[in-house]
């Protein structure tokens, strides 16, 4: 690694080679800078702190002089030599997919257990094939364009990933694995994407109550699980993860939904449903790997839509048809959003757009149908 007396003069006549240039101050033991093969610029301290080697970003020229960089550095040097700056030990040549890592474990601690499995799933399938094997410090806003724009055949994954590798960029820049400010993900314009809003009709609700009612016998509990999902407008990780605990006096109370805590007021149809299933186990619906307890149902319906001509429908666009047939039947949108668990009022106007003629019809059938109880 060079050595020599920088100054601003020096610093700007830098020029980029093929690999990353690490220039150390002669004066100034611990300190230097690094010239990136785009030409970036940022100023270092580099020692050793309890026999582990120490990098930590000073900043970058294009926004701090030399002389306030020597500064700043001279101050940081002596933070860690008096062990005031622990969180310092971190290596500047730091691979991507190892802060990467480390940011699962330690922020992810802040994410609820779905979040973060649907976010590990999104690092592993559209951000680490991109963006493993290179030095997190390295990567710059042109990178991430060009990773956003090579997933433009998957627009929903996309604009899905971008909010996670921003969290993972902010988070080295907070750790010390980046300079301060250099998020590079910062203003992604995100793809625009057609939201296409699927409703059941009447006729959709019969046929669906149907195949229900074929394969009641042979997989009760998972008949039992959609049949309450299609009547409570509850979403799919609430019912999936129901734990008999939480109902009681008629009454699903949900300690920890997507909005927060929450009361699920329950018809005399989805009381019947409960009360039949038996309660010799801590879950509603014990069923398959409790580290991802969504699966089954997915499967299941996966299975159920086929069979009932529904192969265009999602598992969510029931929540979506229970909000419809609640808000055109007369009910305020404070009521539907309360019954759906909403906390902005926005999110349950989408839904208020089926006739009257249709919802009240579908009102009427619905209950019988969904429940297994047959006129």
């Amino acid at each position: 690694m060079a050595a020599t007396r920088l100054t601003q003069h020096r610093v700007d006549n830098l020029r980029p080679r093929k690999s990353v240039r690490n220039v150390r101050d002669a004066e100034l033991k611990g300190y230097g800078v690094r010239v990136m093969p785009s030409g970036r610029k940022r100023y270092f301290i580099h020692s050793q702190h309890r026999g582990h080697r120490v990098w930590k970003i000073v900043g970058d020229t294009a926004v701090m002089t030399e002389v306030e960089a020597r500064a700043r550095a001279r101050s940081m040097l002596a933070a860690l030599r008096d062990e005031r700056d622990v969180e310092a030990d971190v290596s500047g040549n730091a691979l991507f997919e190892t802060v990467a890592e480390e940011v699962f474990s330690r922020y992810g601690r802040r994410w609820k257990p779905r979040t973060l499995a649907v976010n590990r799933y999104y690092l592993q399938r559209q951000i680490l094939p991109f963006f493993t094997g290179r030095p997190v410090a390295e990567i710059d806003r042109e990178e991430v364009q060009r990773w956003f724009r090579s997933l433009h055949a998957v627009p929903a994954a996309a604009n899905r990933s971008a909010p996670i590798l921003s969290v993972i960029m902010q988070q080295a820049e907070a750790w010390g694995y980046r300079p301060d400010g250099g998020n590079p993900c910062k203003d992604i314009r995100r793809y625009r994407q057609k939201r296409s809003e699927r409703f059941l009709s009447p006729e959709e609700y019969r046929r669906l109550g149907m195949v229900l009612d074929r394969h009641e016998a042979r997989q009760p509990f998972r008949v039992a699980a959609l049949r309450l999902l299609l009547l409570t407008g509850c979403r799919k990780s609430e019912i999936v993860t129901l734990e008999w605990r939480f109902y009681r006096d008629g009454r699903l109370y949900l300690a920890d939904s997507k909005t927060g805590p929450r009361t699920v007021w329950l018809c005399e149809a989805a009381r019947g449903i409960l009360n039949k299933l038996p309660r010799s186990r801590r879950w509603v619906f014990p069923i398959g790997d409790r580290r991802s307890p969504w699966s089954w149902l997915d499967a299941f319906w996966m299975e159920l839509r086929a069979e009932a001509g529904l192969d265009d429908v999602r598992l969510h666009d029931t929540r979506h048809s229970f909000a419809s047939m609640a808000l055109s039947s007369g009910e305020t949108i404070r009521t539907v959003g309360r019954l759906l668990g909403h906390d902005n009022a926005a999110t349950t106007l989408k839904y208020a757009h089926l006739s009257d003629a249709t919802v009240r019809e579908t009102v009427e059938a619905l209950a019988p149908l969904l429940s297994g109880v047959q006129s």
